[in-house]
């Protein structure tokens, strides 16, 4: 890949043209830019060098018809109307995850903010047409995460989708919804509140040009996105052909662990996630058992060996707290911390495992804590 820099208003024409043009994918983008060095030249470039770019037939000729018509500059000021934010793949602010995936999205539109803290996300996925038990176990997880630091990514669906933007919400983290359809709608219509919600706390984001609507055919395109922004995936609900699989089969693809939550076995709306555990993804039943996975493959992750002293600022009371009653060098029982401390058991647990991802504290036994790192 050229070396990313940052795209200025002018050279995001050819951005934007290309992203007109279904079936024209980063690997095209990519020949052309060592090519032509910027895809303004390439949007210019004869039938000929867009052939031996790879581009089909098809789409050949659709680039060639789109390229006669569109009007860029009337694009740009729609989307600065809108207050989305253009980001190609070249600009170093492009999510990393999402860009070591096989198939990237040569350009993203986001609505909100995205962060770098936004690496450190889980995907949560499942049913639209969730039980309380889902939504509930869904809170139980989302919340504690979502409340020290990981950015949930779903795709602002009915059922666990929804519920899990709104665990997020409600422990004041951030969540990403990452769209079927272009970035000036919203999908499904009537979550417009949520979304609204969402990019106060997190971002919207699309791959799709604007007025794309939410066809059949942009869902599992779109789930791939949902998996390459995040570490894991998370299923709630599934059933056993619940289009949430296909999220899971993109996270595999994507090498991406895979966790689920287990359910009644007579349950239509468990089939899938017990499927899903029979066949190797992480039984889950709180957060601690997503860190456990994830926190040796998150850059915070260290072991105590490898951590040298610094200095960490608590975020909360409850951190606060919590870090008065540690120390480097002797383990703690978590009991021990819940009477200490005087916070609720579960409260303790829920900061305990985000120290832990963050490398503050680890677990040298069964439920026995202590620093790694001077505070």
């Amino acid at each position: 890949m050229t070396k990313a820099e940052r795209v200025s208003a002018e050279a995001l024409h050819g951005w934007l043209g290309f992203n007109q043009v279904r079936g024209v994918r980063w690997t095209h983008l990519r020949a052309l830019l060592e090519r032509y060095q910027t895809l303004e030249a390439a949007w210019r470039a004869p039938a000929e060098a867009l052939r031996a770019a790879g581009l089909t037939k098809q789409a050949l000729e659709a680039l060639l018809r789109v390229r006669q018509t569109y009007d860029p500059e009337a694009a740009l000021r729609q989307l600065k109307r809108l207050g989305v934010r253009l980001l190609p793949i070249t600009d170093p602010d492009y999510p990393p995850l999402l860009r070591q995936i096989a198939d990237p999205p040569p350009l993203l539109y986001v609505r909100g903010t995205l962060q770098a803290a936004d690496q450190n996300a889980l995907a949560v996925v499942g049913t639209r047409n969730a039980t309380e038990y889902g939504k509930r176990m869904t809170a139980h997880i989302v919340e504690p995460l979502a409340s020290q630091g990981v950015t949930i990514i779903s795709g602002l669906a009915h059922g666990i989708d929804s519920a899990a933007h709104r665990a997020a919400l409600r422990a004041g983290g951030r969540t990403i919804a990452v769209l079927p359809c272009g970035i000036d709608r919203v999908y499904p219509a009537d979550q417009s509140a949520l979304a609204a919600q969402i990019m106060e706390s997190g971002c919207l984001i699309s791959e799709f040009p604007l007025g794309t609507k939410a066809e059949r055919h942009n869902f599992p395109q779109r789930n791939r996105v949902i998996s390459g922004l995040a570490y894991g995936v998370l299923v709630v609900e599934a059933a056993e052909k619940s289009g949430a699989l296909i999220t899971v089969d993109c996270a595999l693809e994507q090498g991406r662990e895979v966790f689920a939550v287990p359910g009644n076995a007579l349950s239509p709306a468990s089939s899938g996630t017990n499927a899903l555990i029979r066949s190797g993804a992480t039984l889950t039943t709180s957060a601690a058992d997503i860190l456990q996975v994830l926190a040796p493959s998150t850059p915070a992750a260290m072991k105590p060996s490898q951590v040298q002293p610094v200095r960490y600022t608590p975020e909360s009371d409850d951190e606060a707290c919590v870090l008065r009653y540690l120390e480097v060098d002797q383990a703690k029982h978590i009991d021990e911390i819940v009477r200490q401390s005087g916070l609720a058991a579960s409260r303790v647990s829920a900061v305990l495992t985000v120290l832990e991802v963050k490398g503050v504290v680890c677990q040298t036994g069964a439920q026995r804590y202590s620093l790694v790192a001077a505070v």
